[in-house]
């Protein structure tokens, strides 16, 4: 647990710290190359990674708060990055299913991902049982990063409320706040895999037939899974 929280510690520091570099980096290229404060933003975003290209989709999905120039910009701002190696994937699958042989779950685990976001990663796969399914894992340290970047943004636009007053209106804090709650809970698959596991006893006990949704599978392993580094759903037809 103490090398835990130091590991944390460090990877905390070390992303203030990065954080910096490409600001700097930013600020050098606003002043050589004058490019729109918009393009700019959303360029150094997508550079900062996971929490801020997160955001960026915030302010391309919120016309309501934020100026045109910017919310049409960060139309732009992708949500896919570079995929994890599939040994990385083998060893998260490993932990999550400690005392058990993959090869006694899954069947074959596609190595290409279907896709690669800034938080998880998904491949495809099939159970021995035959059962086609889709794994999601998560990134290495997204949490620690996640809490880091929001906690520096409360803390910057707390900062700029005091010594802006005017910009107070617009509760800066307030909504890097209510973004930090929706972003964290991102991260807890544990939590993803509970709603999945209500929605479809939902439909059930509605007995809608016009939905669907993706089974949450960790119930049937045994042990299940450790933490919330993995999730395994059934694929839809």
């Amino acid at each position: 647990m103490k090398n835990n929280i130091w590991l944390d510690g460090l990877r905390s520091v070390a992303r203030v710290g990065e954080t910096a570099v490409i600001a700097a980096k930013a600020g050098i290229k606003y002043a050589t190359e004058k490019p729109s404060n918009a393009k700019l933003m959303r360029e150094t975003f997508e550079s900062l990674g996971s929490t801020y290209i997160k955001l960026g989709q915030f302010i391309a999905s919120t016309p309501s708060l934020f100026p045109r120039e910017y919310v049409e910009e960060f139309q732009g701002c992708l949500d896919q990055t570079p995929s994890l190696p599939f040994s990385y994937v083998q060893g998260v699958l490993a932990s999550e299913f400690a005392g058990r042989n993959l090869d006694e779950i899954f069947a074959s685990i596609d190595e290409k991902p279907l896709a690669s976001a800034s938080i998880a990663q998904v491949h495809a796969a099939r159970l021995v049982t035959g059962e086609d399914v889709v794994i999601k894992v998560q990134k290495p340290g997204v949490e620690t990063i996640l809490y880091t970047d929001l906690n520096v943004l409360h803390w910057a636009t707390k900062v700029l409320e005091k010594a802006v007053p005017k910009v107070k209106f617009a509760s800066l804090a307030d909504i890097v706040d209510e973004i930090k709650t929706r972003m964290v809970r991102e991260v807890d698959f544990i939590e993803e895999a509970q709603n999945l596991d209500d929605f479809v006893n939902y439909l059930n006990v509605t007995q809608n037939s016009r939905a669907t949704a993706p089974k949450g599978l960790s119930s049937i392993f045994y042990p299940p899974c450790t933490d919330y580094a993995a999730l395994v759903w059934c694929a839809f037809d």
